[in-house]
């Protein structure tokens, strides 16, 4: 009998797919059919009319019989039917995010292939989330997410689209590209956030003054300085913008992108910048 290989976040378990007797398949299908993403000692609670103990138990069984994979504690993603082996990957990463770390949104360099801010692929699902996670790096059935933990207050500015049956919030281009000016490392570095930055200026997306409103509910003032430093070069007629973020300068110093190197003072905008970002009057 060939083997399968059922993944959770830490380990590979190797496992073989069993069969199932008419009446757990009956259960099962009612099971799947209700399910809307991955499938929660709730759902089956609710749908077969059992206790929770019962439920747990029914989980635990079609997981060891290969039809389901946990994906953590009380949740599971289905095995499609028909399939040889339990070794599946996530046909859709963000269905299951919602269930695993809502309150959350969809954020970062995802939300920016999303919105076409850039052509560039990510492999790694990045999750912006308002619910305290231990591992901020998990794989799940093959694909790597990247977790960044927030406080609840700072959940906005997203909107919500539908992934077959399962709803995902995910940030609106312009919080999108708040996040990244706020932790340039959410979009891959600050040389791909800038590339991101002068195609959202060209997209109908733009909208300044909705991303001036965010920054400020946002409350990082480093925001300002990355923006005004590189709305001079990508954006210079934008002057009441430019003037806002001089305004909204905090004191001392800060990098334009912490990864990167800090060479060169741009005392205007109070802001670290490497030789290579060096350009023309940036003294």
């Amino acid at each position: 009998m060939p083997e399968s290989y059922i993944y959770s976040t830490r380990s590979i378990v190797v496992r073989t797919i069993q069969g199932i007797g008419s009446r757990e398949r009956e259960g099962l299908a009612a099971v799947l059919n209700s399910a809307k993403g991955p499938v929660s000692v709730d759902l089956v609670v609710k749908t077969l009319g059992i206790g929770r103990p019962a439920a747990t138990s029914l989980l635990s069984k079609w997981t060891r019989k290969g039809w389901l994979v946990r994906l953590k504690r009380g949740v599971y993603a289905p095995v499609p039917m028909g399939s040889r082996t339990a070794d599946i990957s996530l046909p859709d990463p963000w269905t299951i995010v919602p269930s695993l770390y809502a309150p959350c949104y969809i954020g970062g360099w995802s939300a920016a292939e999303h919105w076409g801010l850039t052509e560039q692929l990510f492999r790694t699902v990045i999750v912006i989330s308002g619910k305290p996670v231990r591992d901020r790096k998990p794989v799940v059935q093959g694909t790597p997410f990247w977790i960044k933990t927030v406080r609840a207050a700072a959940l906005f500015g997203t909107k919500a689209v539908w992934r077959g049956t399962v709803r995902v919030d995910v940030s609106t281009p312009t919080r999108t590209l708040l996040d990244m000016l706020d932790d340039p490392a959410l979009g891959g570095g600050m040389r791909s956030v800038s590339e991101m930055l002068r195609n959202y200026l060209r997209s109908d997306s733009r909208d300044l003054h909705e991303l001036m409103t965010l920054a400020d509910r946002l409350g990082n003032k480093t925001v300002y300085k990355r923006l005004g430093f590189l709305l001079e070069h990508l954006a210079p007629e934008e002057e009441v913008v430019l003037a806002q973020c001089r305004k909204r300068l905090s004191a001392g110093d800060s990098r334009l992108d912490p990864a990167l190197g800090a060479d060169v003072l741009v005392t205007r905008w109070r802001l670290w910048i490497p030789n290579g970002w060096k350009l023309g009057h940036d003294q």
